[in-house]
């Protein structure tokens, strides 16, 4: 009679970055599998500090609104405008109708850009690089829009207190809504796609299912708390700028897997061409947009602000802080979406495949720039050292 010998289970531990192909930013997901069932997962960042925060209370007021727009390449416009909008409210000034209506029109274009590009890499990731290649080439155009726009193809450094850098006249009109109409067949495509090809709905459809109840605990935030059911939008909440007057629906689904998130990426593109089609049918012309920066406030009065928006990846917050003593902000404090997606998402990756890890990742569309650690300052020791985000938060620094 044979005898039965267990064979031990035994846990690997597999590390996935900093650095990897696919996403092309630094962060360390340490997986922790026996065999190809992930059983936990450690989310380190910190790999590309820029001290961000401390580089706007070195610098005055307006220069740090070209500062913040370098926090995120993608959504550069998204921080300016919750920065100006924390200055005009410690200012007591705000913009007229026709640049609110230009600010969200920018805010729109870059959400569009934002939902194509992380669209484009998860088709990358699965191994479906045709898709991502005609992805990224329509995603050009709404590159060019926001040129024509800002004048900036990636970069736009288009907000400033109390209105916009430029205007738009008839002709930049009549091309912007062209463009529109052309890329809006382009988006139903490509969700057509996304919803029938057997290459992506494989491989997404039931990949880390989270529920309603699960987005509320853990604090996430945006599409991907919208692709589980949950309602929640700055844009319709706060009506900042024009967004009280600009008709849109909140996109939201009930599967709440990695399908169903990349899914409310697209609806929210095609609202946002139909959002961007209304403002240049409908652009008040009520006066000059382009403030003049010569008459602008120099010296800022003691306040503070605490202003929202909902940027491509969700809620994205500003503190910000005047002691009325110079033309420098006393403080300024960030917190991105990305921060609460990204750090709380541990439990998302349990009972799946090591091969659904990147899947799972790209769903979030994580910015990995704003996740970074914190240099602790002991004073009577005068010593200093770094630690994880995740260590701060949960109070054992």
């Amino acid at each position: 009679m044979s005898k039965v010998v267990e064979i031990p289970i035994v846990t690997t531990e597999v590390p996935i970055g900093p650095q990897h192909p696919a996403l092309h930013e630094p962060i360390m997901l340490k997986v922790y599998a026996e065999g190809e069932r992930v059983v936990r997962v450690e989310i380190n960042t910190g790999y590309n500090h820029r001290g961000i925060e401390k580089l706007c209370e070195k610098n005055s007021f307006y220069r740090d609104i070209f500062i913040v727009g370098r926090v995120c390449g993608i959504c550069n416009a998204v921080h300016a405008n919750v920065y100006v909008r924390a200055l005009e409210q410690i200012l007591d000034l705000y913009p007229n109708k026709r640049a609110q209506y230009l600010r969200v029109l920018a805010m729109e274009l870059e959400r569009i850009h934002s939902h194509m590009l992380i669209n484009a890499v998860m088709a990358e990731i699965i191994g479906f690089e045709t898709l991502f290649m005609h992805i990224m080439l329509d995603r050009e155009k709404v590159m060019k829009a926001k040129e024509i726009l800002t004048g900036g193809r990636v970069m736009a450094d288009y907000m400033m207190v109390g209105g916009v850098r430029r205007d738009i006249d008839e002709e930049k009109r009549s091309r912007l809504r062209d463009i529109l109409l052309k890329l809006k067949p382009r988006v139903e495509y490509y969700k057509k796609i996304f919803e029938e090809d057997e290459t992506i709905t494989k491989r997404l459809i039931d990949v880390s299912r989270i529920s309603y109840r699960d987005v509320t605990s853990h604090g996430l935030v945006g599409p991907v708390a919208r692709a589980s059911g949950v309602k929640i939008d700055s844009r319709a909440s706060d009506k900042y700028d024009a967004y009280g007057e600009i008709p849109f629906n909140v996109v939201t689904r009930n599967e709440g897997d990695s399908w169903a998130r990349m899914m409310v990426r697209w609806d929210e593109v095609l609202e946002s061409i139909e959002m961007g089609l209304y403002i240049l049918e409908h652009l008040p012309s009520d006066g000059n947009p382009v403030p003049d920066e010569k008459r602008l406030p120099r010296k800022f009065p003691p306040g503070e602000a605490y202003t929202r928006v909902e940027a491509p990846r969700g809620e994205l917050t500003y503190y910000v802080m005047s002691d009325g003593k110079g033309q420098n902000p006393y403080r300024v404090k960030i917190r991105t979406p990305s921060v609460n997606n990204i750090i709380n998402s541990g439990f998302m990756y349990l009972e799946h495949s090591l091969a659904d890890v990147p899947v799972i990742l790209a769903s979030l569309d994580p910015c990995i720039s704003c996740m970074e650690r914190v240099t602790v300052v002991d004073l009577e020791k005068k010593t200093s050292y770094k630690v994880h985000l995740k260590d701060l938060a949960g109070g054992r620094v």
